[in-house]
């Protein structure tokens, strides 16, 4: 397939452009889907297994952990060896993932599982945004990326009803059985619809760049969720240690690589790296606000994993129909200003759930906060993903399209990561100090003290056990998770500001853009 520049199909007919599209959205989604399905599932899988916090964490951003540890390395591969058949591997790879982490035995396993999905999701997601990069440009390409956008994000964010529906009537493992039939689906279309052999390369991959990215972006993930663990703290230090020194010798052997597997002269381009990471805080923020929310529902407001599933359709909703819009205002008005304004919604969206979150909330202050979220990464999420495609050459479409999908990825796993890194802490130190101003203090032991500052579930299996302190120990639980979770909204609200703060100062205005991406395919094309 030859690929027509300017144009918005592939050199054939559109209705043949349109169901390539189709296959790659199919693919990517997913990956989506399985990113979002076990939060809404956190609160029933920590009953199953008496789980920590820290290891419901660890559950939550194992799969982003997979994707986004690999992306960067497996991206390159798919331009060197094959993105089609990089695609067929991993649908192929995602059935035993999902099928061991619906029967595992126990919550270690699960995040294993949930480790393998997100690798088995770094050998097809990158490819997919790579080939859209590759197959369309100019306003084609934007549109498509708009569509690729809204509707991985709106089946992100549909995860949680699906599951929550599925949890109605099954056991917390049929979550992760949810993507099977997408899987015969996306298999289906790639094999028959995705062309091969477009615009990939020749040259050697830096397999050792490659092997220091995955021990830099594992290792740094890691440190951040055992960083608020109690007497974890040589080994939050050992792995920070390890992810700067991985960080010191990625950076050394990229500089000096005949083929870097990541290209620090196009990376430091102004376009690329601002955008690349404006959008880490966007997308990381609703995986984030997704994560904490869903486990305030259900545990602090008694929702039910239906009803909180349900509860986030307004995000779902205004992110598919505002995706779309996004596309023309980056035309017309540029980059910059599209992603300013998804800022701004974000900003509201946590400044609401830091002052009007409370122990009983109505939902139209759970679904306008949801709102808020939606029409953000809607209008933030296709200026995020289009600059990066935009400012490389073709020949480095993987590299953009894994920096796209470390956007996702990375900036799930970190704010998914200091959110629980947060919330485990303030909960924990909410229920203590709890605890200690108790009338009833000198009749808490130290273990039982353990045992209600590990997590909600554990406050929760104690307060049946002890009935007669039953009411007590809720409302300590919930007044903690309440606690917890403001600490976390305050995080992403600063997280929001220093990402607008970026763009407002250092991503280029619409003019000034063009002319440095004009320059850009000079230099790329000279």
């Amino acid at each position: 397939m030859k690929h027509v520049p300017g144009s918005t199909t592939t050199g054939e007919a559109p209705a043949r452009a349109g169901l390539v599209l189709t296959a790659l959205i199919v693919v990517a989604a997913v990956a989506n889907l399985n990113l979002s399905v076990a939060n809404v599932a956190l609160p029933s899988i920590g009953r199953a297994f008496d789980s920590s916090q820290t290891t419901l964490d660890l559950i939550a951003v194992g799969y982003s952990l997979g994707l986004a540890a690999s992306v960067l390395y497996l991206g390159a591969l798919g331009d060197r060896y094959g993105r089609k058949m990089m695609l067929l591997l991993g649908m192929g790879l995602s059935v035993p993932a999902c099928l061991l982490a619906a029967y595992a035995p126990s919550d270690m396993v699960l995040f294993l599982a949930r480790l393998l999905g997100g690798f088995s999701a770094g050998l097809a997601y990158p490819t997919t945004l790579a080939l859209i990069t590759a197959l369309w440009s100019g306003a084609g390409r934007t549109k498509s990326i708009a569509l690729w956008s809204a509707v991985g994000g709106g089946i992100a964010a549909l995860g949680p009803l699906v599951a929550g529906a599925m949890l109605q009537n099954f056991w917390w493992g049929s979550v992760f059985l949810i993507t099977l039939p997408l899987v015969v689906i996306a298999l289906l279309l790639a094999w028959f619809l995705v062309p091969s052999g477009v615009n990939e390369t020749s040259d050697p991959v830096d397999n050792l760049g490659g092997i220091l990215s995955v021990v830099l972006v594992g290792s740094l993930i890691l440190a951040i969720n055992f960083a608020p663990v109690p007497n974890k703290g040589t080994l939050t230090l050992g792995l920070a240690a390890i992810a700067l020194a991985a960080l010191f010798a990625f950076v050394l052997r990229q500089r000096r690589a005949a083929n870097p597997l990541y290209d620090l002269h196009v990376a430091g381009r102004r376009v690329f790296w601002v955008a690349a990471c404006a959008g880490v805080i966007v997308f990381g923020s609703l995986m984030g606000s997704a994560f904490v929310s869903q486990q305030y529902l259900q545990n602090v407001l008694g929702y039910s994993t239906l009803e909180a599933g349900a509860a986030f359709l307004p995000a779902v909703i205004l992110m598919v129909l505002v995706a779309p819009r996004s596309a023309k205002l980056v035309e017309t008005r540029g980059a910059r200003f599209t992603l300013l304004c998804g800022y701004v919604s974000l900003l509201l969206a946590f400044g609401w759930m830091l002052l009007f979150w409370t122990e009983d909330s109505p939902y139209w202050q759970i679904g306008l906060a949801y709102a808020f979220i939606g029409v953000g990464v809607g209008l933030a999420g296709t200026p995020a993903s289009h600059s990066l495609t935009g400012s490389v050459p073709v020949r480095r479409a993987g590299m953009a399209s894994g920096t796209a999908d470390l956007q996702r990825d990375l900036g799930g796993a970190i704010l998914q990561s200091v959110f629980g890194a947060l919330l485990t802490a303030g909960y924990a130190s909410a229920f203590a100090a709890a605890i200690t101003a108790s009338p009833d203090a000198q009749d808490v032991s130290s273990d039982m003290e353990n045992v209600l500052t590990k997590s909600f579930s554990s406050a929760a299996d104690a307060a049946q056990q002890h009935p007669q302190y039953a009411s007590q120990i809720t409302a300590a639980a919930k007044q903690s998770f309440l606690d917890g979770a403001d600490w976390a909204y305050t995080a992403g609200v600063i997280a929001i500001l220093a990402g607008a703060a970026l763009v407002f100062f250092l991503f280029p205005r619409k003019q000034r853009e063009q002319q440095l991406l004009a320059e850009y395919h000079a230099q790329d094309n000279g």
